[in-house]
């Protein structure tokens, strides 16, 4: 059975992806899951937001034994296999698939095996290349042990992220209160419809395949409004004009049910969390190089941000556990899933 892929994804940048998955990742450690977190973005930001210069530098070095996401994949650009990914252990119950800003070269041999995977014949190696990001989360899951993958893509629509949504059993949308994110949101909902159908026909066209393969659900699970993208200089009136439009758009270009909606986030149960910016302790994180809810006086968390530590641990272990509902993810799952691996 394999492990369940939480994947957050908008192909509107500057949401705060990024940080959701750092964050989340451990706040599910936290409150006790096993979590491997993969960074399927070429920018490399979730990897550098747990590891700093020095590691990366010896990561990314071509001389070095580690094995990144895109070294663990490019052995399928020649004649090769997937290797075994290098696992970084953050913490006990945390470890990351290292990204790589060379994922970008992928793009194009991931372009190509999209149409060849449709062939009569010859198949394996178009499915070994389309699935390699779930082939590479799962083994490294089941080397530690993981209840739960998380995976931070890129903002965009081209074939890495069509590959990671396919690895994906559930997609959660973060939201900025703003225009631009109702646009991509528009797009997104049909993305993954088309999507979702293709990976079928394509699934369809290989009976029985040589290997396991994810089946891409990437099942809609909710959207997460996020306000630090909301400037100090807008009025009220307009962050509510927009944030107050997203149950509708997300259940019409979503979901397809638009008569469900309701007419604000905080009344719409598809509406995960709404979190607030949390500006001041966002910096002080990345400094210390550790989650907000961890900071402390010596962090320079006092007074003021000391409350805010707090709310941001409450309001993060709500989400997390939200998610956890959404997915179905409960310890006698676990305790199932585990059974059935002896």
């Amino acid at each position: 059975m394999s492990v369940p892929v939480l994947t957050f994804f908008n192909n509107k940048g500057g949401v705060g992806k990024t940080s959701l998955v750092y964050h989340l990742s451990w706040m599910f450690s936290e409150i006790g899951f096993t979590v491997l977190a993969v960074d399927l973005d070429a920018q490399a930001n979730l990897t550098a937001a747990y590891l700093d210069e020095d590691q990366l530098e010896r990561l990314w070095n071509e001389s070095s034994d580690s094995t990144t996401i895109y070294r663990a994949i490019e052995p399928l650009t020649q004649v090769g296999d997937l290797k075994e990914p290098h696992l970084v252990e953050v913490a006990p119950q945390l470890h990351i698939v290292p990204g790589d800003v060379a994922l970008a070269s992928f793009e194009d041999t991931l372009s190509e095996a999209w149409p060849a995977s449709m062939a009569d014949s010859n198949l394996y190696r178009p499915f070994r290349i389309l699935s390699a990001f779930w082939q590479v989360a799962q083994k490294g899951a089941e080397r530690v042990g993981a209840d739960i993958i998380l995976v931070d893509v890129g903002p965009n629509l081209g074939a890495i992220n069509r590959s990671a949504l396919i690895a994906s059993d559930y997609v959660a949308i973060p939201l900025g209160a703003d225009l631009f994110s109702l646009q991509g949101l528009k797009n997104l909902g049909p993305t993954l419809r088309s999507w979702r159908g293709s990976w079928k026909k394509r699934l369809d066209n290989w009976k029985p395949p040589d290997f396991e393969l994810p089946r891409g659900k990437m099942s809609p699970i909710g959207y997460i409004v996020q306000q630090h993208s909301v400037r100090l200089s807008r009025p009220v009136k307009a962050y509510d004009k927009w944030i107050n439009r997203m149950p509708g758009v997300y259940h019409d270009s979503v979901l397809q049910n638009s008569t469900n909606a309701a007419a604000t986030p905080q009344e719409d149960s598809e509406c995960l969390a709404t979190l607030r910016h949390y500006r001041s302790l966002i910096p002080m994180g990345q400094e210390a190089r550790k989650p907000i809810f961890h900071l402390t006086p010596a962090d320079g968390a006092i007074g003021s941000h000391a409350q805010a530590v707090k709310e941001s641990y409450d309001d993060l272990k709500r989400l997390a556990e939200r998610l956890l509902e959404k997915i179905g993810i409960t310890k006698s799952s676990l305790l199932t899933r585990f059974q059935s691996r002896q």
